[in-house]
């Protein structure tokens, strides 16, 4: 935020002054004297103001500024979304619809099509691809925390994908494309390598993009206007991820637009071709910027010690009894007895290389991790968009529009949408001292993916009722083969996207902000792959609900992910609106150390 005034030169000096008193009182064994601040020095945050419990409560809270490199990185993010969903946005076609006659690269003005799987195989093969790339970033966040940090695994990752990419023009160039056994398989090689790449790009870029703002604590600052207020990481954060959503969502939608008329009027082949052209940008940026990320060194496998210290909590708490064992694991103190100040000399075991501080940090990242367990649920109704609400728009009138180019409402809603809640929504919330805390978004954002499903099962409910077929609408015909559509325009669909969008800002973002605030930083890639994990295991349950999606069974379809999500969201309240309470002690834990000599 522009307006935030500081004198940099005085902070510098008060820090640098505070840290010659720390140096001073050490060498002089006033250790006693350090810890009686309720701040250590830590280069962040040193020089600040930190405001009292009664500010806390009463002063307006704003963000900080966002660091420019976080623009970069988003920008890395644009350019991969951009050639992910330009390519995965005409897989359905590419799968379903037959090869058109005559055609050598699949283009038709009235149907673009390659294989001729039909309905059932492509959703199963579309929803398999969108479980292997969120499966993969578990693997990918391994390597990055233990291995090679974020910043090399994204950029190995980024050649992995390229190298997938290629692959996939091949099983769509003329010669290829004919040969539909050949073809299938050189796709179905091209995007298990091409998940690879993206999960381990998805699961460190995310992190990556935050961790390029280095505050966590709440401090006062002051307006143009002389306003006393509260700066709040948290809520810099937030916006970091709401803007780095809207970049995804520009890549996105400039890449699903241009690859969704690429099929039609020239063949998969450039459909596939323009998007890997465009991720080629991503290593130009990630090198131009090397020396000026804030990057974290990878510091060992740390969730063996996260497991060791939940077993040894949980000791002494289990019993026959499955009730009071619940009420144990999940009793106010679980964590207390974990935590190495109540082990002395040699009764405190090996493997206990960390202080009381990063226990409470593992504590609110478990507490995290089980807030995504109700996710696979919400995501069902998003993971819609990529098969079944794309056929349902070739069953409709579309004048000449490709029938994936409706998808695109999607992102479209969410570029407009997005701006208009940092800027206009949540501030005014703020000021009206309503707590829109992250629980209550993520509660909303599960019933506007319920409202979605609804209007997407009436729309289903009408296309059957008018069509000549009747439950039969995707594989309608007329005399001359030609298919038959309903007699409703396409752009009613508009109400699903646009209600999916609502839900994304509001579960989606608040996810991805949740993942990272709530993670030790030394387990942000973990706890990020966590997240996204959920959308593995939501496309793992979607392969269970393949038998409902095609004729006559889609209204079905839609009202099970509707009422899904909205049990999902229904529970998910009730368990944790108590973290509501919470969020500020969360957010505010002091950063543990892992690997104290003791």
């Amino acid at each position: 935020m522009a307006g935030l005034q500081a004198d940099k030169d005085i902070i510098a000096g008060l820090a640098e002054a505070k840290r010659d008193e720390a140096d001073y009182e050490k060498k002089h064994g006033l250790s006693e004297s350090t810890t009686s601040h309720e701040h250590e020095l830590d280069g962040i945050h040193d020089g600040l103001e930190f405001p009292t419990e009664e500010e806390r409560a009463t002063l307006r809270r704003v963000s900080d500024p966002i660091p420019w490199t976080t623009y970069l990185i988003a920008f890395c993010e644009l350019a991969e979304r951009f050639s992910y969903y330009g390519c995965t946005v005409v897989f359905t076609n590419f799968l379903q619809q037959p090869l058109p006659e005559g055609s050598r690269t699949g283009a038709n003005i009235k149907q673009a099509g390659a294989l001729g799987l039909r309905q059932r195989a492509a959703t199963g093969i579309t929803t398999f691809n969108s479980f292997w790339v969120y499966v993969i970033p578990l693997f990918g966040a391994y390597i990055a925390d233990t291995r090679w940090g974020r910043f090399k695994t994204t950029c190995v990752a980024v050649g992995v994908a390229l190298f997938g990419h290629v692959l996939l023009i091949i099983s769509a160039v003329p010669g290829v494309i004919e040969h539909s056994h050949g073809s299938l398989a050189c796709f179905l090689i091209a995007i298990i390598i091409m998940g690879v790449g993206t999960g381990g790009f998805k699961a460190n870029i995310s992190p990556l993009v935050a961790e390029q703002y280095k505050r966590s604590k709440l401090f006062i600052g002051h307006t143009k206007s002389g306003e006393r207020v509260i700066v709040d990481p948290t809520m810099t954060t937030s916006r970091i991820y709401m803007y780095f959503y809207l970049f995804i969502n520009v890549g996105s939608l400039i890449g699903q637009i241009t690859m969704a008329y690429s099929e039609k009027y020239v063949g998969f082949w450039l459909a596939y071709t323009l998007p890997t052209v465009v991720f080629m940008l991503c290593p130009l940026v990630l090198y131009f910027g090397r020396n000026r990320y804030v990057t974290s060194p990878p510091q060992g496998s740390v969730l063996s010690k996260a497991i060791l210290i939940w077993r040894q909590a949980a000791k002494g708490r289990w019993t026959w009894n499955p009730v009071q064992t619940w009420r144990n694991l999940n009793a106010d103190d679980f964590w207390e007895s974990a935590k190495p100040s109540n082990f002395k000399g040699e009764t405190r075991p090996s493997w206990m290389t960390f202080d009381d501080q990063w226990v409470d940090e593992v504590k609110r990242g478990f507490k995290a991790c089980s807030v995504f367990l109700w996710y696979p649920l919400w995501w069902l109704t998003y993971n819609q968009l990529n098969n079944n609400l794309t056929s349902q728009a070739a069953t409709m009138i579309t004048n000449g529009i490709p029938n994936d180019v409706l998808s695109n409402l999607d992102p479209f809603a969410l570029i407009i949408f997005i701006p208009i809640f940092d800027q206009i929504v949540y501030p005014t919330l703020r000021r009206f001292k309503i707590n829109f805390s992250p629980i209550k978004r993520i509660a909303l954002g599960f019933f506007t993916g319920t409202a979605s499903m609804i209007w997407a099962a009436v729309v289903q409910h009408y296309i059957y009722k008018r069509n000549p077929c009747g439950y039969y609408v995707a594989t309608c015909e007329d005399a001359n083969g030609d298919p038959v559509t309903s007699d409703l325009n396409v752009w009613i669909q508009t109400g699903s996207y646009v209600l999916i969008a609502f839900s994304e800002i509001l579960a989606s973002i608040t996810g991805l902000e949740y993942a990272f605030t709530k993670a030790p930083k030394n387990m942000r890639s973990l706890v990020m792959s966590i997240f996204l994990f959920m959308s593995a295991i939501s496309s793992a349950l979607g392969e269970a609900f393949v038998s409902l999606s095609e004729d006559p069974l889609l209204v079905w379809n839609y009202g099970v992910m509707g009422v899904l999500s909205f049990v999902a969201g229904t529970i998910f309240w009730f368990q944790y609106r108590h973290l509501d309470k919470q969020e500020d002690e969360l957010n505010n834990i002091n950063e543990g150390h892992l690997n104290e000599k003791h």
